[in-house]
């Protein structure tokens, strides 16, 4: 692809690292596996704690967020991660199974940089992932 992304301290990766952060074992699969082939590095997460600690630790390129999560829910991963200065800079896209304007709201406010409802084909989540890194 071409893109090459920075990591903290400035050592260059040569494909994209997409965090996943879904409690789902069958979608967080589907998701890597769309990813991975579509030319994207994929970590995973099945909690909130887990998206803070693993983004911290490797900062990705894009944080895929479900918000009804164990532990800590991805309205308040969402929200540590924007407020800690390593991490704010990372885009956090909403997944959530919620539907309406008021989610939106609600997801924005939480610092997310954008929002989309689940069930979401895959293609469709690459097509987002790929629009927010401007690939």
């Amino acid at each position: 692809m071409g893109h090459t992304a920075e990591l903290n301290g400035g050592t260059a990766r040569a494909r994209p690292l997409i965090l996943i952060v879904e409690d789902q074992h069958d979608l967080r699969a589907l998701y890597v596996q769309h990813l991975s082939i579509s030319g994207f590095d994929v970590i995973e997460a099945v909690n909130g704690a887990d998206a803070v600690t693993f983004t911290t630790a490797q900062f990705p390129d894009v944080v895929l967020m479900d918000l009804s999560l164990p532990v800590i829910d991805g309205w308040e991963a969402t929200r540590r991660l924007k407020s800690d200065s390593r991490t704010a800079h990372i885009p956090v896209v909403a997944l959530t199974a919620h539907d309406g304007a008021g989610e939106l709201q609600r997801a924005t406010t939480a610092g997310c940089d954008w929002f989309v409802p689940k069930p979401c084909p895959p293609d469709a989540l690459i097509t987002e992932v790929r629009r927010i890194l401007a690939l």
